[in-house]
């Protein structure tokens, strides 16, 4: 897609970490920009600096909310162009065996059912007009499991994003609109306090970094995941990396299938 021809982008989890990020940079480039957010304060303070921007709280669970966000965004902007659903919380710092069923049923609900409210609301809409362009926030770990115990449930959401991405991909692409699975590894960002602000029952010292225990520290600046997307966006590019070197580890879980299949192949 030609971003710099886009009208209208429409960001979720727009108030900072990578949905901020994505969001300076479409705005870099003179494309107007509604962001969402459930903070509403570190949402206003967000858009006040930023000619072009404006807020609109937005719960990404709350399907009757979507409704309302969409007519507002489209009001001010005109239609959307580019979509790009990012709001998601972090791991909840459990073993699966222990995980609490209300944990799982909420990193679902945000990081899965928020990416479904975003496609039911705009890609329709995009599906009509013939053009636009998707992106959808996963994670390497929607790629991988790595050997990181603790974030099974969060890995689980991301699996399923991707697999709505590729799947979204497919069915949009004879209609001319572009979609991009987003899969980040370790971003500087307020993903453990997002995590922890809207109730994760866990053990909060877990959460504060928005990384597991033992997890690597440190982080990519968002700005640059933000110019990243925007290159793949430009390049319709079916996923988005931000960390090539996390591929070792995905190529192990690869061949591990391969084998799995060559296995089956010799029992016939």
């Amino acid at each position: 897609m030609d971003v710099s021809g886009a009208r209208h982008a429409f960001v979720t989890g727009g108030a900072s970490g990578i949905g901020l990020g994505i969001a300076d940079a479409l705005l870099k480039r003179g494309i107007p920009v509604t962001i969402t957010d459930v903070d509403e304060e570190a949402l206003q303070a967000v858009v006040a600096a930023r000619p072009g921007a404006r807020g609109q709280v937005l719960d990404v669970r709350d399907r009757s909310a979507w409704s309302f966000a969409k007519a507002k965004a489209e009001a001010a902007f005109g239609p959307v162009d580019i979509l790009v659903a990012n709001a998601g919380i972090g791991p909840d710092g459990e073993l699966l065996a222990d995980a609490r069923p209300e944990t799982f049923d909420l990193i679902m609900a945000i990081n899965v059912g928020g990416v479904f409210n975003a496609i039911s609301a705009f890609a329709g809409d995009m599906r009509a007009r013939g053009t636009g362009h998707i992106v959808i926030t996963a994670s390497v770990t929607g790629l991988v499991t790595g050997q990181v115990p603790r974030i099974g449930t969060y890995t689980a959401s991301k699996f399923a994003i991707v697999a709505l991405g590729e799947g979204l991909r497919t069915e949009m692409e004879p209609h001319g609109i572009g979609v991009s699975t987003l899969c980040p590894g370790l971003v500087t960002s307020n993903l453990g306090r997002n995590t922890t602000r809207l109730g994760m029952p866990a053990r909060k010292a877990k959460l504060e970094t928005g990384r597991p225990a033992g997890a690597p520290q440190g982080g990519m600046d968002p700005a640059e995941v933000g110019e990243i997307t925007i290159d793949g966006i430009a390049r319709n590019l079916p996923y988005i990396i931000t960390h090539p070197d996390a591929w070792p580890e995905i190529e192990v879980r690869w061949q591990a299938l391969a084998g799995a299949f060559s296995a089956a192949e010799r029992v016939e």
